[in-house]
């Protein structure tokens, strides 16, 4: 679990040396951002054992807690061996790629340097400091001065200033270093500076790591670092931890208290539905990331900003338009649709905005019948008779209802990811007491999202009559149907396009999370505008 840090708590060590590395990888870390990178991973995995007290050995001392109170510091040593002589000499750990050189770096000089004045302020007397490269498995030695010391302190007080800022410094700009920042998913460099020709974003992939739980009846727990769900007394289900990035609970399933415990200390968002895709609310850890821009937003959601839900409308409407064009019959309607999406910049107010978007969504649901094969919708015996939500009786809107909720879910999901509320929107009204940020976000991608599951359900044969149950002329999904529109939806978001503002390839999943964070960098002030994604 990633926690904030304000200017008047202790400095972990390692802050300091994040700033040394890039001062906005430092500021991001202080707001609780979290990855989840091979970087990380390969770290992790060379202080597997220096992490471990229990692991020390002789006279060598492992994961030995240090701290300062002159400087408000704390960290911890991964080992310091005593010396002949009665000194200590300092010993950390590090991975770096074979194929770099193992050399010490300026943030590695800095850490040695703080680990040297807590144990000096101790009473211990550092003779020798080096780092030891695990992948190489060679030792370096390095020399602290006096120099060293003051430039570490610098940083320090470098340090302090920066987390108090309520403003996250500029990325570093044309840097090898952001290539190798474990942070670079969240950061976004090349997004923040606005260039033409961005180059791509190495950016952790989640998809087919959303577990979503659907047995009626079941129970999920935690079991040897593994997901465990169980039906009857029978294990159905035993999936890794580590391959979890989010938890979707559909209707009547427990899930034990450990498990939850053990997801959100890994930071992952449980999200509960109903067995109609509803979404009825989330669970998430109590510490999360940019608390500060969580003010501004609520600030700026109450004082309206609307470019950024026209920007939202203007791409749905744009969205609704490419799909109809796709997979329809109606060009003059396509036509309409695309006049009215230019009328979105003009708008004065949200009302008006909000009787544009009604007016394209008409003419959209009033063709989308176009988009569906008449041979199958016979075989099926369904027809369309307009849109229809909460209540709805007849398959094709139960569909689209369903695939509504699991959109709504990413996006909830995305919001919480940045550390934003779900709850203070710019085009939903947040009177209403829905997640109006986490539906703003939904309008773009409604129609190449969840409309295109549907539609390509339907005429490829995939959803079958037998997924329904019908009691009292009202319609139902069964287990197997909702496993199906599940699958279908799943396949959809780890699909890969070309961003259209930055230029990279993302998935469908990651797509909407990075428009969550041009939405925070709005907010914050690190991004000048918000563009939607619109397709072709």
């Amino acid at each position: 679990m990633s926690t904030p840090y304000s200017a008047g708590d202790e400095l972990p060590i390692s802050l300091v040396m994040h700033t040394v590395y890039c001062p906005r990888r430092a500021w991001i870390e202080s707001n609780g951002e979290k990855t989840d990178t091979s970087q990380m991973q390969e770290g992790q995995s060379a202080h597997k054992r220096v992490d471990d007290p229990k692991t020390s050995r002789g006279t060598q001392q492992r994961a030995v807690t240090i701290s300062s109170k002159r400087l408000g510091l704390t960290g911890r040593c991964d080992a310091i061996e005593p010396q002949e002589d009665g000194s200590t000499r300092i010993i950390e750990y590090k991975a770096t790629p074979v194929r770099r050189n193992a050399s010490v770096t300026p943030a590695h000089r800095v850490q040695l340097a703080l680990q040297k004045i807590c144990l000096e302020e101790a009473g211990e007397t550092v003779s020798e400091c080096a780092v030891h490269f695990t992948n190489h498995n060679k030792t370096v030695p390095v020399d602290i001065s006096d120099e060293d010391i003051r430039t570490a302190e610098e940083y320090v007080h470098t340090t302090r200033a920066l987390i108090d800022n309520p403003t996250a410094p500029q990325p570093l700009e044309d840097s090898p270093r952001c290539s190798w920042c474990s942070h670079i998913s969240v950061c976004l460099p090349d997004e923040s500076h606005g260039k033409e020709n961005i180059t791509r974003v190495v950016a952790s992939n989640p998809d087919s790591q959303v577990a979503h739980l659907t047995t009626q009846g079941s129970r999920a727990t935690v079991q040897q670092g593994r997901l465990i769900v169980q039906h009857l007394g029978e294990t159905i289900s035993s999936v890794p931890l580590e391959r979890v990035h989010s938890l979707v609970v559909h209707g009547n399933i427990d899930v034990s208290s450990a498990l939850l415990r053990e997801l959100m200390w890994r930071n992952c968002t449980i999200i509960w539905c109903s067995s109609t895709g509803r979404v009825y609310g989330w669970s998430q850890p109590g510490t999360g990331p940019n608390g500060l821009a969580r003010v501004q937003q609520h600030v700026l959601s109450a004082q309206g900003h609307l470019p950024i839900a026209a920007a939202m409308i203007a791409s749905k409407i744009a969205n609704q338009a490419t799909l109809l064009r796709r997979n329809g019959h109606a060009a003059d309607v396509c036509r309409t649709m695309r006049d009215i999406q230019k009328h979105t910049p003009q708008a004065t107010s949200i009302p008006e905005l909000l009787g544009i978007e009604g007016e394209a969504a008409s003419l959209y649901f009033g063709s989308f019948a176009t988009m569906l094969k008449e041979d199958v919708l016979t075989e099926l015996g369904w027809t369309w008779a307009g849109r229809q939500g909460r209540g709805a009786n007849d398959p094709i809107n139960i569909l689209l209802n369903y695939a509504y909720g699991m959109l709504s879910s990413e996006c909830i999901r995305a919001t919480l990811t940045c550390g934003l509320d779900p709850h203070a929107g710019f085009l939903h009204s947040s009177s209403r007491n829905k997640p109006a940020l986490a539906l703003d976000l939904m309008e773009e991608f409604r129609a190449i999202i969840a409309d295109s599951v549907v539609v390509s359900l339907i005429n490829r044969k995939q959803v079958k009559a037998a997924h329904f149950t019908a009691v009292g002329g009202s319609y139902r999904l069964t287990p197997e149907g909702r496993k199906t529109i599940i699958a279908a939806f799943e396949k959809r978001m780890a699909t890969e396009i070309t961003h259209p503002t930055y230029g990279y390839s993302v998935t469908w999943r990651r797509a909407i999370e990075v428009q969550a964070r041009m939405l925070l960098g709005v907010i914050n002030g690190t991004t000048r505008e918000y563009t939607g994604v619109t397709v072709r």
